[in-house]
Formats: C-alpha cells, structure tokens, sequence
C-alpha cells in the first residue's frame, strides 16, 4: 500500500512512513502528506439533556489515544454534527482539541448547506485548532460538477488548512465525480477524500487513476466503509474512518498493521471478526427508527456498557434504542471478546 514520501511531504513533517504516534511531526498538529491509518470519526457523547457532555468527550478521545489511533475525526455522521448547534460543534471542537494535545492531528467536519455556512464552521474549526477540514459538496439545493468544484476552491482558499472532500451522497444527494477529485487533486486544492459512498468499484477506479497520475504519494485516501476495509488498503488506500472503530479501535488497528505488513489472511481473518461487530448497527427496531439512529445509538450503547461514557443518548429526535436491542449489544459485545 502507499507509502508517505519524504521528498513531497510538508516541511513541518518530520515522521517516517506509516504509524508514528506522539511523533515531533505531529506534536505540533502537522498532519502528514499523505495522512496514513485508523481515524476514528467520534461519537459526541450527550447528557440526558442533550448538551454535550464534555467529560465523556474526554475519556473517549483518550481511550482511542491510548488504543494507538493515528488521526481523529470530530463533527462527522458518527458525530451527530446535523443535529448540533453551531455552539455545541464549537465545544466539541474545543473539547478534542485540548484532549489531543496535539498528539494526533485532528481532522473537523465543516459540513453545512452551503458555501457560507461551511466557510463559517471552517474558520471556527481553525480558530479552536483543527489540522484539516473535512467538507462534502453543498446540500439541499443541486448543484453541478462545476459549482462542487468552485465550493472546494471557495474553502480551500478563505481557510488554509487541509482540505478533505467527504463523498457521501447518502446524506447529501451528490456522488462526487472522480473526474472532479482527480482535478481538485491535482491542483492541490483537496488533500485527500473520505469515502463513505458504498460505490467500491468507483473507488477501485479512482484509486487506479490516481495512481496513474502519479497522485497517492500526497493525496490521502481513506475509506469510510467498516465492512470493506481490507479490500480497499489491498487497492491502495491509505486508511480508514470507521465509526464502529468507537467501540473497537484495537481491531481496526490490528486490521490496519496487518495490511500494512501484507499479512492479508490475518487482515481478513480480522475484518471478518468486525463484520460480525458491526451487526450492532441493525440492532433497532425497523418500524421505529432509521438505520443511521440505529447504528449511532449502538456504537453509543456499546460505548455507555464499556464505561467510556456515562449516558448513550442520541440527539433529538432520533429514537433511542430499546431494552431488547440494547441486550443484543451487549451479546454482540461478548461475541467479539470486548466485555
């Protein structure tokens, strides 16, 4: 798989290829080129109220510290960042942050409507000390290939962090064109891409273009798809953003370490102990909730019967899970040796 290459990363990184944790590089929130490993995308842990719980907050960034995770990613689908107010986004960003240390970079969800609004939380995120942004097309209105392109640049140019195009058009109606990332690529103005989209074949492809450009020695490619993770590391991505990897970072890291050494039997041996993990997500009742409250309610539940976090509620008006489903994540739990 990729490799960081000295000669085209930025100057303030220092670190050596592959996995290098609490390294100098990153002690001083440079996020290497390209950024490599397992990027949890965090839950925001809330409080019966519905406030963010700023504690809880803590104790899960530190756990997937300590778990060895190479990057975080905060105010993503797993974050819950629709259903957050721009001041709760603003202590998530704070909380994290000041958690992190600079350990690891931090990567922020800017994701909003349109290209004002996301210029908005791109200077917030800044401004509480995020290394990269993480931006989907604009959303509700359509929008052409030419106008995503333009919101990209739009960005990238008022907030000069690094800019990380989240392809996922379940969420906002838009599959972004590979011919409108390789550009956004080549012009330097996209840093990398976080693929949520479920297409693997498009990503297969984009993959083999990229390379044929000579383009995934400085442009990340991280795949956002729990259940596929082994594939895509085999055809040249460079990490993942799993949102099960809340529950169970020590696995994606294993996975991760695997591909990286070409150990592929051991990597698939332990994607398939995840696949069988991530059935936690279709816990919930059909008739009263959908899939994305189910699966965030039980990375939350798992996450609450851990002890990472004191309470497992989702933001309104989300349905919560029920007794029995909250059971079924505890016996998935147990299956998966984590209890």
């Amino acid at each position: 798989m990729p490799r960081p290459n000295p000669r085209t990363a930025r100057k303030t990184d220092t670190a050596p290829a592959g996995h290098t944790g609490g390294s100098e590089a990153q002690s001083r929130g440079a996020l290497p080129v390209p950024l490599t490993g397992v990027v949890p995308p965090l839950c925001t842990p809330l409080t019966p109220e519905g406030e963010v719980d700023a504690g809880a907050l803590r104790a899960l960034t530190e756990r997937l510290l300590s778990a060895g995770t190479h990057a975080l990613f905060v105010l993503g689908s797993t974050g819950e960042v629709a259903y957050l107010s721009d001041a709760q986004r603003r202590t998530v960003l704070d909380t994290v942050t000041e958690a992190a240390g600079g350990r690891v970079p931090v990567l922020a969800g800017a994701i909003d409507m349109t290209t004002a609004r996301v210029l908005d939380h791109a200077r917030a995120a800044a401004d509480a000390g995020a290394d990269g942004l993480v931006v989907t097309a604009p959303f509700y209105t359509r929008t052409h290939p030419v106008e995503i392109a333009r919101h990209f640049r739009r960005v990238r140019a008022g907030v000069p962090l690094p800019l990380f195009a989240y392809d996922i058009p379940v969420a906002v109606h838009t599959k972004l064109a590979a011919g409108t990332v390789l550009e956004l690529a080549e012009e330097g103005t996209l840093a990398g891409l976080k693929d949520s989209s479920g297409d693997d074949a498009g990503l297969r492809r984009l993959l083999v273009a990229l390379r044929g450009r000579g383009l995934l020695e400085n442009f990340s490619v991280l795949t956002g798809s729990e259940l596929a993770v082994d594939g895509a590391l085999l055809a040249g991505a460079h990490g993942v953003v799993p949102g099960l990897g809340n529950v169970d970072p020590g696995g994606y890291l294993r996975l991760y370490e695997h591909a990286r050494a070409g150990r592929w039997g051991e990597a698939a041996a332990e994607q398939d102990r995840l696949a069988a993990l991530f059935s936690i997500v279709d816990v919930g009742p059909e008739e009263a909730m959908g899939r994305n409250s189910s699966a965030i309610g039980a990375f939350k539940a798992a996450l609450h019967l851990l002890g990472v976090i004191d309470c497992p509620a989702t933001a309104a008006p989300q349905t919560p899970l029920d007794a029995a489903a909250v059971k079924r994540v505890r016996t998935l739990l147990e299956q998966a040796g984590l209890t």
